[in-house]
């Protein structure tokens, strides 16, 4: 009987360790499925990350040539529309040729004009022409003879600027605008307190709805004139009373190349003299001379244009006086500025001759030079000072 339970027990011992037995292998077998299962799930998971990787570098890549796609569009377009600008106002100047040309002549071939009829058109249009330059000189009959001093009024603001005074007869205020590219203006009451020492609390600030390019800007009747940023050759005429844009045109041919060649950042120079606003450029077809353009300040209108002999090499600045440019030459590295080149647009067959006319004791370079024809005199920017030459004239011959 005892050994009947001994046997019980060690069989019953026996199944329980047989069971526990088999179920550490399955234990073994499922750890080793699932190692096998985590081990299959990372290198799912690493070659994701690596095609994301892939992905985001392509994406990249591809951004980085869209990007640089989509600047040569720009730049492309650009150009286009620049080359369509310069075009439209080519058209524009070739239109008033024809329109010119079509008042002047015949429409009609057909019909034979009288000789004497012929004599008397010419006739005619010459006693015209000549009422018009008497009237003109009889305004205006002085020419420039010298430069006799001049008196820095104050150093102030960049390297290029401009500051100038309303030539009008109640107009006192002093105006500066400081560098090549800017937008506001520097207003102040007169030229006393444009000489005291802070500029900031003396002066009051405009700030102009589209920047300026260049140093060629003038104040004529209350507005402002001047090149606006960004544009071939868009003048822009600004109420510096009511402080908004009145008017806006394209000046043909201009804003290609500098009208200077020492002031390349000024490709159009307006200019003010006796018979009111002037516009100064270069053109490449005039192989860099310079041309002049008479403009209608009320109706912003073309109203002449002189191709002149007077090259913008070496060329620094200019300015009208009496219906007659006169351009200012300087050496690259800067010295004693002087007048070679005079043209009269009333008598541009005999130009009148005088020796070079040099600028007082003063060595540098300018920026701007503005005759004011109330004041008799030249509001220059020299190297960030604001100076005064006064002129000697004499009757023209």
């Amino acid at each position: 009987m005892a050994v009947l339970q001994v046997q019980l027990l060690l069989v019953a011992f026996l199944t329980s360790t047989l069971g526990a037995a088999q179920y550490l292998v399955q234990d073994a077998a499922l750890m080793n499925y699932m190692d096998r299962r985590f081990l299959s799930l990372e290198k799912r998971l690493e070659k994701c990350n690596q095609d994301i990787l892939d992905y985001v570098d392509e994406f990249r890549d591809f951004s980085k040539m869209a990007l640089s796609r989509l600047a040569g569009l720009n730049s492309y377009k650009a150009e286009v529309k620049s080359e369509v600008q310069n075009l439209l106002t080519r058209i524009e100047r070739a239109q008033r040729d024809i329109d010119y040309f079509g008042s002047v002549t015949d429409s009609n071939p057909c019909i034979e004009v009288h000789e004497d009829l012929v004599k008397q058109q010419l006739l005619e249009e010459a006693e015209g022409k000549k009422k018009l330059k008497l009237m003109l000189n009889a305004s205006c009959d002085h020419m420039l003879a010298g430069i006799k001093s001049l008196k820095i009024v104050k150093k102030t603001g960049d390297k290029h600027g401009s500051w100038m005074k309303d030539p009008g007869k109640k107009h006192t205020k002093i105006y500066l605008l400081n560098g090549s590219v800017n937008n506001v203006i520097f207003e102040f009451a007169n030229i006393m307190t444009f000489m005291e020492n802070n500029q900031t609390v003396s002066a009051h600030r405009v700030t102009m709805p589209f920047p300026w390019e260049g140093t060629g800007h003038v104040i004529y009747r209350g507005f402002l004139f001047y090149h606006r940023y960004g544009s071939l050759n868009e003048i822009v005429k600004f109420n510096m009373q009511s402080r908004k844009v009145a008017d806006q045109m394209l000046l043909p041919g201009a804003g290609r190349i500098p009208a200077y060649q020492l002031s390349p950042h000024t490709k159009i120079d307006l200019a003010i003299d006796e018979q009111g606003l002037w516009a100064i450029h270069a053109e490449p077809e005039t192989g860099g001379n310079i041309v002049i353009t008479k403009i209608n300040p009320i109706t912003m209108a073309v109203e002449h244009t002189w191709d002149t002999p007077c090259s913008s090499k070496d060329a620094e600045a200019a300015f009208m006086a009496c219906n007659t440019l006169y351009v200012v030459y300087n050496s690259p590295s800067g010295g004693t500025s002087r007048i070679r080149c005079v043209y009269d647009v009333l008598d541009a067959v005999n130009t009148y001759e005088i020796p070079a006319l040099h600028f007082p004791r003063r060595q540098g370079s300018h920026s701007t030079v503005h005759y004011n024809p109330k004041e008799k005199q030249l509001f220059a920017w020299g190297d960030g000072s604001q100076i005064i030459y006064k002129l000697r004239t004499q009757q023209k011959v």
